[in-house]
């Protein structure tokens, strides 16, 4: 994946330290995000020719697809804990050029949405890193965005504390869509935006709060997918 062009001032790579016209210069791309075979439902590597892992041929998860940019692992493991947790905003417009990259040739959503925090974390953190990625994609794209039409009224546990069947249970009834603005999801394709996905619990959850809200489709678009161990 090339680095795409962003606004940011030329400087020394995030990844490399070489110099560069932006945050990622495009060998470290290239190097850490090549383009491979995805399922298209929950975006884990394939092998072969098939389209969709057998989990999601088993249990289909409610999005319609899901795109991102690269596994979860060396440099992205650390830059998005760092635009995550330690105030590295300035990390937002390179991370998401490529994720209007690679959700360049996806179906055109009607509406972008942030996975949402929950007041307390969103107080804590001081922003909410999905919005930062879902309004510049959104914007790359020349469409819609919304921050608060879907909220997590709730604060739950932080999910990476938890095991799988844990963070599905600490999930159930987090997510809200604004009553007084329902009517703007109403037979609409819906693109979901987080950093990263990993057992895709929130997700779920999430895109299934936005179907039963009225959403007609949704898809997820993130940084990074772990991998499956």
């Amino acid at each position: 994946m090339h680095a795409p062009s962003t606004v940011d001032l030329p400087g020394q790579c995030e990844v490399c330290r070489s110099w560069s016209g932006g945050r990622l210069c495009s060998a470290c791309c290239n190097a850490h995000a090549p383009v491979v075979s995805r399922c298209e439902r929950c975006a884990l590597r394939l092998h072969g020719s098939a389209t969709v892992c057998g989990a999601c041929l088993h249990t289909p998860p409610p999005q319609t697809s899901c795109r991102c940019v690269a596994d979860y692992g060396f440099p992205w493991d650390r830059l998005i804990a760092d635009f995550k947790f330690r105030g590295r905003v300035d990390l937002a417009p390179a991370l998401s050029a490529l994720l209007a990259q690679a959700t360049a040739d996806a179906p055109r959503p009607g509406l972008v949405l942030p996975v949402p925090l929950s007041p307390q974390r969103l107080a804590e953190r001081g922003y909410n890193q999905a919005w930062e990625l879902a309004r510049r994609v959104a914007r790359r794209h020349q469409l819609p965005a919304d921050a608060t039409l879907l909220s997590r009224p709730v604060d739950t546990a932080h999910q990476a504390d938890l095991p799988r069947a844990a963070r599905l249970a600490n999930l159930r009834a987090a997510f809200l869509v604004d009553p007084h603005r329902r009517s703007l999801l109403q037979g609409r394709h819906v693109a979901l935006v987080d950093d990263v996905l990993t057992t895709g619990a929130t997700a779920r959850e999430a895109a299934a709060a936005l179907l039963r809200a009225g959403a007609a489709s949704v898809d997820v678009w993130v940084l990074a997918r772990t991998p499956e161990h």
